[in-house]
């Protein structure tokens, strides 16, 4: 394969309107759609009582909520998970998560021995049991939204020492814009929300920021040789220079996720499903939002004269290229 990527000559960004406008109606109809839904959050941020069921026969789903309303717990979510003999029970009814800031596992224990009691004690086995009270998902909540924020602040520290403020700002940029398509992934797959995706997005970030960094780290060593090009030019040779290094790692990554995703069961394949498209969402923001971005800031506040040459002041290759600023003026 190396042999096959080695000394490329794609225009990749010649494309970006494209990706933009694919980007842009990808992240509007997911964010849209929650005007109509909200995001489906789990118990960890919402508060509530979880149940992992197994039962000895396949159940019928208006039986078990039937026999839960007889009991006073009204409004459990129930579906199935996995198996026809497996099923999650989810208490989330304001007077039950106010209840269980008191005694969170009351709730829990009140749902096992009323199933218990109805299908018999081998017909239903309990497999795992989660109970958060309200203000513990509130402080979780909080965490996590303080954890992205404080990743994105520690990435334009480093880049801005690492690089200058004007890859770092590129690079945060586009680190945005994988945060945005994949909420927008996780609300038009009506993926559940919880502490493990975050995780899992935290994850797909760094992923997506070592891939942009390995790519600029390329284009400053090409603008150190001094080549008369222009920076259109020297993002596209750098795209193209790093892309046998790109192609193994993400078909190595994403086969180890392909694996989780199918085999590693119903409770990691959230985080499988957003790993899987943070492998694809980084690898476009790296090539076609941090480079077209990088261009235009290379545009609107070009580098001293003898630096480097920008590429509103570069000689044209034979064939014209116009960077994203500049075609649209």
């Amino acid at each position: 394969m190396l042999r096959i990527l080695h000394d490329t000559k794609y225009d990749f960004i010649r494309w970006w309107k494209v990706m933009a406008g694919i980007t842009i109606v990808f992240i509007v109809l997911g964010l849209g759609s929650l005007a109509i839904k909200p995001l489906n959050l789990s118990i960890e941020f919402t508060g509530g009582t979880l149940l992992q069921l197994e039962f000895a026969k396949p159940p019928d789903v208006g039986d078990i909520r039937s026999t839960l309303d007889n009991a006073g717990i009204h409004g459990a979510e129930i579906q199935q998970f996995g198996t026809n003999r497996e099923f999650t029970v989810r208490a989330q009814e304001q007077a039950q998560v106010a209840a269980q800031a008191q005694g969170a596992t009351n709730i829990a224990q009140r749902i096992q021995a009323v199933l218990k009691q109805h299908f018999g004690d081998n017909g239903v086995v309990v497999r795992r049991t989660e109970a958060v009270g309200p203000r513990v998902g509130t402080e979780l909540k909080r965490g996590a939204i303080i954890a992205i924020l404080l990743s994105f602040l520690i990435t334009l520290v480093y880049l801005s020492i690492r690089f200058e403020w004007r890859f770092a700002l590129a690079a945060v940029i586009a680190t945005s814009h994988d945060v945005f398509t994949t909420i927008a992934f996780l609300k038009l797959m009506h993926l559940e929300i919880s502490l493990t995706v975050v995780a899992g997005l935290l994850t797909v970030l760094g992923y997506s920021l070592n891939d942009t960094i390995i790519i600029f780290d390329r284009v400053r060593e090409n603008l150190r040789k001094g080549r008369k090009e222009s920076m259109y030019d020297t993002l596209n040779r750098s795209i193209n220079e790093t892309l046998p290094r790109s192609v193994l790692t993400h078909v190595t990554t994403f086969a180890a996720t392909l694996a989780l995703l199918l085999f590693a069961g119903e409770v990691i394949r959230p985080f499988a499903w957003v790993m899987a498209f943070g492998i694809v969402t980084g690898t476009f923001s790296s090539i076609y939002v941090a480079a077209p971005v990088l261009l235009w800031i290379e545009r609107k506040w070009p580098r001293k004269t003898g630096t480097r040459p920008s590429s509103s002041t570069a000689t044209p290759t034979s064939r014209t290229r116009r960077s994203p600023a500049t075609a649209t003026t």
